[in-house]
């Protein structure tokens, strides 16, 4: 078929369809148009678009159909085959061009190993999900700039201090990392946009601790509520929340409660089991709750421990305004006013590391038989007993001896 339009034509052509021949035509509106490829394949009429006019110039648009016209001789369809192409184009511009989206699938996909629960516990990526990615999770890596991550962090900056330190910490990471996977990005952009933002004015607000003089009337106001047994079983051992609520009697062995590895808090491949000594009362709270048949100490249908919050909650229904990890500060607070025990054995209590590495590669001992004569003390305090001073550091001064 000879071909219908010529360049000169098409801008002397008023608006509409002209068509050139072999399915290709020019929909013209105003000065500039479309070109389209027409066409069948398996009995199914398709229009393919090649371009804009005069972007695209009719010798370039006939290439083009003659190149597509080749693929349907061939039994495939343009337009199916194009967006192979381009799929591929684009797998192959992320791999070397990453959005900051995807670089951050990379660098969490690298560190995960590294997290609790690969990340799930601590909620690694919820401050960038939530608070960046809306804003910059789009834009490629190497055109990531300061001004673009302000407009990120600047809603959270002064209003969410705790949230846009992770957010920025976390960011700033990305950027690191990337670059040191060989991408294309600047990091520090990263820091600029921090210095752009500027200082905040931000005091950290401490879990609210019961006071040490007043654990013994929280203590006697609990009853037999699975999470009131729950919140007597963290007073009495002063291990965290995530601790407790998994206990399994299977754990215990005597008066020594053995917590697993997986509900410690640490970093991935840092945490060990941890030795907990049972007071008098925690072996007769256990007693009461062996009378269930459910392998976890704290649970209320026999088949799950209880929710990780439902101590918090039970607390706040008690008008209680301290929190369970606060019962910790409670401990240590007591241990301060009453030098019931050395800095280190209070340490040990709360399974907080003692030392630097060098020496907690000599120091081996866990100093469970003075954490057990301190919690038995710290017990006494607990359910009101009187336990002296004098007599609480008489009694630990002679088993450091």
């Amino acid at each position: 078929m000879k071909n219908k339009l010529t360049s000169i034509g098409i801008k002397k052509a008023p608006g509409g369809v002209h068509r050139d021949g072999d399915g290709l035509q020019l929909e013209k509106a105003g000065d500039g148009g479309k070109w389209v490829y027409r066409y069948s394949h398996l009995g199914k009429r398709r229009e393919m678009g090649l371009g804009s006019w005069p972007t695209v110039g009719l010798a370039d648009a006939r290439r083009m159909r003659d190149e597509w016209k080749g693929e349907l001789a061939a039994g495939r369809d343009p337009i199916t085959v194009r967006k192979a192409q381009r799929a591929v184009e684009v797998a192959a511009r992320d791999r070397s061009d990453p959005t900051f989206a995807a670089a951050l699938e990379l660098v969490f996909d690298a560190r995960k190993a590294s997290l609790r629960g690969d990340g799930t516990r601590g909620k690694w990526m919820s401050q960038l999900t939530h608070h960046v990615l809306p804003s910059i999770g789009h834009i490629r890596i190497k055109d990531l700039t300061r001004h673009d991550i302000v407009e990120a962090l600047k809603p959270i900056w002064h209003k969410m201090p705790p949230t846009a330190e992770k957010a920025y910490v976390r960011l700033h990471l990305v950027l690191k990392e990337a670059q040191l996977m060989g991408y294309d990005c600047n990091p520090l952009e990263a820091v600029a946009a921090s210095r752009i933002l500027g200082d905040v004015r931000y005091k950290p607000t401490p879990f609210e601790a019961t006071p040490w003089q007043k654990i013994p009337d929280l203590y006697a106001k609990l009853g037999n509520l699975v999470t009131e047994n729950c919140l007597r079983w963290m007073i009495l051992t002063c291990v965290r929340a995530h601790g407790c609520v998994g206990a399994r009697f299977d754990e215990i062995d005597g008066d020594v409660w053995t917590v697993p590895a997986e509900r410690i808090k640490a970093a991935e491949g840092k945490a060990e089991p941890f030795r907990v000594p049972l007071s008098s009362e925690a072996l007769r709270v256990l007693e009461r709750l062996r009378m269930t048949d459910s392998p976890f100490l704290f649970s209320q249908d026999g088949r799950k421990p209880i929710a990780h919050n439902s101590p918090a909650t039970r607390l706040t229904n008690l008008k209680e305004a301290g929190r369970p990890h606060g019962f910790r500060a409670s401990f240590r607070t007591w241990v301060q006013d009453t030098e019931a025990c050395s800095w280190e054995v209070s340490e040990m209590v709360l399974g907080h590391a003692v030392g630097n590495k060098v020496e907690r590669a000599y120091a081996r001992s866990d100093l469970l038989d003075r954490r057990r004569i301190v919690m038995e003390a710290w017990a006494r305090h607990v359910t009101g007993e009187a336990a002296t001073t004098s007599n609480v550091v008489s009694i630990t001064k002679g088993a450091a001896g």
